[in-house]
């Protein structure tokens, strides 16, 4: 790191909502970095921040973007701006840690991710360290989620047939008018709100899928209250179907009518399973559950683990962030990771479109 100097990386952080504050307590921790600066259009609320955090507030992200002491930008706003504020700090040399979904459209994705190995190769001519893309996916730091990969890995499933996922929440009063529900803002809605962590789940347990196809209604938040039908409606709910080129399965179901808090992700392969329940807080106790088929069938062996107390998966992703950097190494949950979770994202649009399943690598 070069401020990197001193091992404590100085951080801009742009965009100062519920999750840029969760960001800015987690950086401000002893030995996690710095916050240089905090940056939002609402000056109280960056300067709310930069004084718990012990830096500065402004309101242009451009000027911080460009600043010499700054190492790596946070990007927590909304979906609009995430891709050109991401590739703003790449061009400018920074290490860069964008909230998912990294973009509203694959194509913006891989304007940020094109950037990325341009801006790396600019410093390598310069012998300078390459620079750092992670998307924002702390559910892979989630200590449930983390046990199933490796139990997966360790062969204690044995060969994996499927995932299925459930995951969603109910909004709350006047949800319908908040930016997630405006197209041109947002770029899509629950499924690039909860949907695309699961999307980057399965990929990170199966790998790359091939096809897929979907449905993405919307049956109640209506953008800007609107209780009629419009073209430009976000999805409310989305239920996906894909399949990898081994035949593996993975459904999806994200709702914003759970009503009830609710996540649930199960793994199945030919020796056995792992099911995941809750994430702490409003969604319940944290719960791993692996299971084990024995020769003779009848009822599994079963080993529960429950996970209490704080959500510590933004620590653990931000000191993946920190490693990738001082280990000069692609980040768990890099930008291409958010590049191919948002195509898996589109392909359930394309299909819902065309009444047909889209395919996700082309066809040799």
């Amino acid at each position: 790191m070069s401020g990197e100097r001193n091992d404590r990386l100085r951080v801009a952080l742009i965009g100062c909502g519920a999750i840029g504050q969760r960001r800015a307590r987690v950086v401000a921790r002893p030995s996690a970095g710095k916050l240089v600066v905090a940056i939002d259009r609402d000056l109280a609320r960056a300067q709310k921040v930069a004084h718990d955090a012990g830096g500065a507030a402004e309101t242009d992200w451009q000027g911080a973007v460009r600043r010499e002491d700054i190492d790596a930008v946070i990007v927590s706003t909304t979906h609009d701006v995430l891709a050109p504020i991401a590739i703003a700090a790449l061009r400018n040399g920074k290490h860069v840690l964008v909230e998912k979904p990294m973009a509203r459209t694959p194509a913006e994705a891989e304007a940020v991710v094109q950037e990325t190995v341009a801006s790396g190769a600019r410093r390598r001519a310069a012998d300078r360290r390459p620079l750092v893309l992670k998307a924002g996916f702390n559910h892979r730091h989630h200590p449930a989620v983390a046990g199933a990969y490796e139990a997966l890995r360790r062969g204690d499933l044995g060969e994996p047939f499927f995932i299925r996922c459930r995951y969603g929440h109910g909004g709350r009063p006047g949800y319908e008018m908040e930016w997630r529900t405006a197209p041109e803002i947002a770029g899509g809605g629950e499924l690039l709100d909860q949907g695309i962590h699961a999307l980057d789940l399965f990929r990170w347990f199966l790998g790359d899928f091939i096809e897929g196809v979907g449905f993405a209604p919307t049956y109640f938040w209506r953008s800007g209250g609107n209780r009629g039908a419009r073209r430009d409606e976000v999805e409310d709910n989305a239920f996906g179907l894909f399949r990898t080129a081994a035949a593996q399965v993975a459904t999806l179901h994200v709702s914003w009518t759970q009503w009830k808090n609710l996540f649930s992700f199960e793994v199945f392969g030919r020796d056995g399973y792992a099911i995941i329940d809750g994430l702490g807080g409003s969604y319940g106790a944290e719960r791993l559950t692996l299971g084990r088929r024995l020769p003779a069938s009848g009822p599994p062996e079963e080993q529960r683990t429950e996970f209490s107390g704080s959500d510590a998966s933004w620590e653990r992703e931000w000191e993946e962030f920190l490693a990738a950097i001082r280990e000069e190494r692609q980040p768990l949950g890099s930008g291409h990771d958010a590049y191919e979770a948002l195509k898996m994202v589109h392909a359930i649009y394309e299909s819902q479109r065309k009444g047909a399943v889209v395919r996700l690598i082309p066809v040799a």
